[in-house]
């Protein structure tokens, strides 16, 4: 049982990040139908700039304490990944936006590709480490720990999606994004401006992204330009598994293939004496997923489109 706590614990934490980047797909596929396949990169972004912020500012203020370093590159990290998510819907999207699915698709696949390799170019292919800017004592939670910046990830994920679902329901802008997802042509004769609705969708979906891709390397202390293809890609997995389109789908189906891979990689691995262990997580994800969309293809909240940002 203390073994499978703490992977619950780990499934918990790892399911928060997922569900993170799994908004912004389901954002923007909610209004324009289009999978932004570089949105992962938009995360390892993030991730690099506060990397070299936090460098920079150790360097600068070697005094200060860890969490006010973290907090700061953290919200020069959400600028930079919201200014680059901005400009790629601008300049690589909004241009196909009439254009054959196929175009935006494949836009989308070579925006990712491009972005590594800048990433590459930039910040060289090396691993780097991540500093641990956190306490690193673990706290006993019954027979299993979780670590501070574990307990930060999902106090953090808690308050990002308060907040998305307070600015999705209850504001001007929110309403705007939802009567774009409706229909964009008889909003924008209803007075809205879908092109800045979905301008700012791709921002708070950038700023999310850019959360996830900080508490990501936190937590497993090191980045690199890859970093953000796999998280990207199970985002987007965890998207379609909840239902695609849906704001509590992503959630949903973000915390369930966290769990799933953590349970199926640490419980199940020992019960078969580390037959199916840690390298095989992507097994019992993607199978769970094969089978949800085998029996309900619109996955498992299917997709409202009145609950869509």
């Amino acid at each position: 049982m203390d073994i499978l706590l703490q992977q619950i614990i780990n499934g918990l934490v790892l399911g928060s990040m997922y569900a993170l980047v799994a908004l912004g797909y389901t954002m923007v596929y909610g209004i324009i139908g289009l999978i932004n396949f570089a949105h992962g990169e938009v995360l390892m972004v993030g991730a690099l700039t506060s990397w070299s912020v936090i460098g920079l500012m150790q360097g600068a203020m070697p005094g200060a304490p860890g969490w006010l370093i973290l907090l700061l590159a953290m919200l020069i990290a959400c600028v930079v990944a919201a200014t680059l998510n901005y400009s790629i819907e601008k300049i690589a999207y909004r241009p196909l936006r009439n254009a054959p699915r196929l175009a935006p698709l494949i836009t989308a696949i070579g925006m990712s590709i491009l972005l590594q390799t800048l990433a590459m170019i930039i910040w060289k292919p090396n691993y780097k480490s991540f500093p641990a800017l956190l306490p690193s004592e673990p706290i006993p939670v019954g027979g299993a720990s979780i670590t501070p910046t574990q307990v930060l990830i999902l106090a953090l994920t808690a308050v990002c999606l308060a907040g998305l679902m307070w600015l999705v329901h209850a504001t001007k802008l929110g309403r705007a994004m939802r009567a774009t997802a409706e229909n964009p042509r008889v909003a924008a004769l209803m007075g809205v401006r879908p092109d800045r609705v979905i301008s700012a969708t791709f921002i708070i979906g950038a700023v999310l992204a850019a959360v996830a891709g900080v508490m990501w390397a936190a937590n497993y202390g090191t980045v690199q330009h890859s970093m953000g293809f796999l998280p990207g890609l199970k985002a987007f997995t965890a998207a379609v598994f909840g239902g695609i389109g849906n704001l509590a789908g992503a959630v949903v189906g973000g915390i369930l293939l966290g769990l799933i891979e953590s349970i199926g990689a640490g419980y199940i691995g020992d019960l078969t004496g580390g037959v199916l262990g840690s390298h095989y997580a992507d097994i019992f994800a993607f199978i769970v997923l094969i089978v949800v969309l085998t029996l309900r293809p619109s996955g498992l909240l299917g997709e409202r489109v009145a609950d869509r940002a």
